[in-house]
């Protein structure tokens, strides 16, 4: 199924990002995502958070789908997925979504790569499969409870002048190709990142997330991150690479540190001079850090004995 959306890319994007993906129907709708590579390969699925989508890990696809099977989910409301208007856009609802998708694919081994709300949503699913992760890529994220929002992103939580910042005037999504960088995107980048969410309704689960932060008990995810929080020990002994940004405004060196507090072992790389959006900042940084990293799980090819 070719998406409409993506057919109507801008030239200079959708050079970026050539594939037309697959659909599952899932809690809240069609989930649009990619599953390039090769079938036997070892599996590496990406998850993105807000406000980006498969678009953001489209360096990671184009790099290592020679070799590895690259998933990369839109999440209900995100990219090329479905965008209800009614569907609760819970932390619970979209963990459970990607729990279909690596059912669907018959996943039973894979790599996870998260970003921003990925991370909250991939240790979701990593802590109830820990024995199906084989390697955890840590990309500026938490997967905690956390009171630390810059004020920024808090005021967009604000009953009615949220909705009109960021579905009526996309102030998230713009916003964040200028704050979420050091190095300013290319028009291809921008016109990629920003394509889905051209409309009040397209940019609902931009909003969304905003509101689905779970600052203290009794909000309706806050369990569900409790959850994920006390689960993440039984990660600890799973090879995780850690690549940060260290001029994110948002998830701050503090959050860095407390990933490298939690998972001791972890092989941590911070840079200066890179932002949130760390594969836009870092790009090639990242692609070799992570071939490197996930090296161990490719097979060496068989060679004919020669008598």
């Amino acid at each position: 199924m070719v998406s409409k959306h993506n057919a109507a890319l801008p030239e200079a994007a959708r050079a970026e990002y050539p594939w037309s993906g697959h659909y599952l129907s899932v809690d809240g709708g069609q989930m649009h995502f990619l599953d390039e590579g090769p079938r036997d390969g070892p599996v590496l699925l990406c998850l993105h958070g807000n406000p980006t989508w498969s678009f953001y890990w489209r360096a990671v696809v184009r790099a290592l789908s020679d070799r590895f099977r690259v998933v990369v989910p839109d999440h209900i409301g995100c990219g090329l997925s479905d965008k209800p208007g009614d569907w609760s856009y819970q932390l619970a609802g979209h963990v459970g979504n990607v729990e279909r998708l690596v059912e669907h694919l018959g996943l039973d081994r894979f790599s996870l790569a998260v970003h921003d709300w990925g991370g909250a949503i991939g240790m979701g699913v990593a802590t109830r499969h820990a024995a199906q992760i084989d390697r955890l890529v840590i990309t500026n994220t938490a997967a905690w409870r956390s009171k630390a929002i810059p004020p920024s992103i808090a005021v967009c939580k604000i009953p009615g002048f949220g909705a009109l910042a960021v579905r009526g005037l996309n102030g998230f999504a713009r916003a964040a190709t200028i704050r979420a960088v050091s190095s300013k995107l290319s028009p291809a980048a921008k016109a990629g990142l920003l394509h889905p969410y051209d409309s009040w309704d397209t940019r609902i689960a931009t909003l969304r997330f905003v509101e689905d932060i779970p600052l203290r008990p009794g909000h309706p995810s806050y369990d569900t991150l409790a959850e994920i929080e006390e689960g993440l020990a039984g990660l600890t002994e799973r090879p995780m690479l850690v690549l940060w940004g260290e001029d994110d405004f948002c998830f701050t060196p503090r959050f860095r540190a407390e990933w490298q507090r939690r998972f001791p072992a972890a092989e941590v790389h911070a840079w200066k001079g890179v932002g949130h959006y760390v594969l836009e900042d870092a790009t090639d940084r990242v692609i070799d850090e992570m071939t490197r990293f996930l090296a161990p799980l490719v097979q060496p090819p068989q060679r004919d004995r020669i008598y």
